[in-house]
């Protein structure tokens, strides 16, 4: 029988292309199941996130869906035993056991950094800010552990982690392509650091290649490479997991979904290092 009930998700700025589309994904199948969702932004603040969420809770939603932004989450301990089901969507809980739905991240980045490897680059840069968030945390392992792989010990010179401004990416990737004897090739940790790319590159076209996490309007348009994952199939995940839980009224192993990712070839991430550039 189909439910008919509220669930919530709980997720950072709705006008970045990522959040938009895991909430369209939550909500078309939770649509099939007869509920509806109501959304609750957190602007990637850790003190709105345990407000929005003790919010949410007071009005007995069925379920709780969230991106997590916060760096404790035993603040929802009491709520295991007896309240909704939750699921953590992209960021896994600290200090709390529930169902998650993460996307390979470690993985996606390390296969990124291997395919410009082949091309011949070994200057790789990492680029991202936000380095206190697990993605962001995990996408850099898979960078570092890449380049070992290929015995460049010194990757550390490359990354460029910033705070949580975007000018402060405008920055670092400036800085980077107006090097001398810069990288050869850059990797983003996120969308964000992608579009500082294309910033900076929009009116001084570079030969430095070039690989984003997560894909991001215009893409296409710009000819950016990138690691790419189906995201509403990521929030389709999360509703289901959380649909599942309602049906058998909790309990249960934790699940642990992962996400695959593929890199999209448009052209930035294919440019080898150019002939005038040597390689250490």
């Amino acid at each position: 029988m189909a439910l008919s009930s509220e669930a919530t998700c709980l997720i950072g700025d709705l006008a970045n292309p990522f959040y938009f589309k895991l909430a369209a994904g939550i909500e078309r199948e939770l649509a099939t199941h007869g509920m509806t969702l109501i959304l609750g932004i957190t602007e990637d603040s850790p003190d709105s996130e345990v407000d929005v969420v003790n919010a949410m809770l007071e009005q007995q939603v069925r379920a709780v869906l969230i991106a997590p932004v916060a760096a404790d989450q035993s603040y929802l301990e009491r709520e295991r035993p007896f309240g909704p089901p939750m699921v953590f969507v992209d960021r896994p809980p600290v200090n709390l056991i529930a169902d998650t739905v993460l996307i390979r991240n470690r993985e996606g980045m390390a296969e990124a950094v291997r395919s410009l490897i082949a091309l011949g680059h070994r200057r790789i840069a990492f680029v991202a800010n936000r380095s206190y968030l697990f993605t962001i945390q995990e996408r850099l392992a898979g960078y570092r552990q890449a380049m070992l792989e290929a015995g460049i010990t010194d990757s550390y010179r490359w990354e460029r982690l910033t705070d949580i401004t975007e000018s402060s990416l405008d920055e670092a990737m400036a800085d980077l392509l107006n090097q001398t004897d810069g990288p050869t090739a850059i990797v983003a940790g996120n969308n964000r650091a992608s579009l500082a790319f294309v910033k900076a590159t929009y009116r001084s076209p570079s030969e430095v290649a070039f690989i984003g996490f997560d894909d991001f309007e215009l893409a296409d348009t710009f000819g950016v490479s990138v690691v790419g994952f189906d995201v509403t199939e990521m929030g389709r995940q999360a509703a289901r997991l959380a649909v599942s839980r309602i049906s058998a009224m909790g309990g249960g192993t934790p699940a642990h979904v992962e996400i695959e990712t593929r890199i999209i070839q448009r052209g930035s991430g294919e440019l080898r290092p150019v002939s005038a550039m040597t390689q250490p």
